[in-house]
């Protein structure tokens, strides 16, 4: 599927998918990875050169994110005017890779707020993994993360709105077929955004600029004039059941998964 896209695509995680599992599992995808880093994490830089005696080594100097002593001096700093979150400073590491994916380099970015927030606290850096072949400018790529915000959003309203994972069905097939409805939904809602009236409840504010989940909520008399293509209901009665000789094929049974007590679950003042 990668494949047959115009261009490379850009893939964003969130920090727990930050690790070096990710980057071996998603090696021989043809797509520009862009994944944000717990604060604990540790990353190595390149091995220095063979010196001929023993095991080549595969890691070179610790580079732990919590512990700015063991930082060196970055390649390239930026700062910069951002109109909504202040004053900024970019600072970018080549050629570092995680303890278990030595034969993948990543470029470390660390975006950092030099104004107080709101709270008057200083806010917790940002710490982010560039992986690809296309390499962007220090001042675009941090910004291409904050585009994971509106995609997670996205989710939350196709499972809870669109119910996404509501239908339990039984084969892979019939769930790749209700997936692809997701995307199609959402473009019927933004499509009909202008040609419905707001709707809401006695606690919700009226907006003028609708949301997918105000479009939907708002639908229901556009699908009345519009009309459905189904089949007109049938007359109520008695079925007629199963047609005599035709062979009726079992619903596929898969094994049942079980997971093991944590050690948590086995504590003596856990109740159950």
């Amino acid at each position: 599927m990668i494949a047959e896209l115009p261009q490379r695509p850009l893939v964003l995680f969130d920090r727990e998918y930050g690790c070096a599992s990710l980057v071996l599992q998603t090696a021989h995808l043809k797509a520009d990875k862009l994944m944000r880093l717990r604060s604990n994490r540790c990353l190595y830089s390149a091995p220095p050169a063979y010196s001929g005696r023993g095991r080549p080594r595969k890691h070179g100097a610790k580079f732990q994110l919590n512990k700015p002593q063991t930082w060196w001096a970055a390649q390239q700093m930026v700062e910069l005017d951002d109109p909504k979150l202040g004053q900024l400073r970019l600072r970018k590491w080549d050629n570092l890779h995680f303890g278990a994916s030595s034969q993948h380099p990543m470029t470390l970015i660390l975006v950092e707020r030099l104004e107080l927030g709101s709270n008057c606290c200083p806010a917790k850096p940002l710490w982010l993994a560039w992986s690809g072949e296309n390499s962007c400018a220090l001042e675009v790529v941090w910004r291409q993360y904050l585009r994971r915000f509106a995609i997670d959003h996205w989710y939350r309203f196709a499972k809870q709105t669109l119910h996404w994972t509501l239908p339990h069905l039984s084969t892979p097939e019939q769930c790749d077929r209700w997936s692809d409805l997701m995307p199609l939904l959402t473009w019927q809602l933004w499509l009909a955004q202008d040609l419905v009236r707001d709707y809401h409840l006695p606690w919700q504010k009226p907006l003028t600029n609708l949301t997918p989940g105000r479009v939907a909520q708002s639908l229901f008399p556009l699908l009345v004039k519009i009309g459905t293509p189904a089949v007109a209901p049938k007359l109520r009665g008695k079925s007629p059941g199963w047609p005599t000789g035709q062979s009726r094929s079992p619903r596929p049974r898969y094994p049942v998964v079980k997971k093991g007590r944590g050690q948590f679950q086995n504590h003596r003042n856990l109740v159950s």
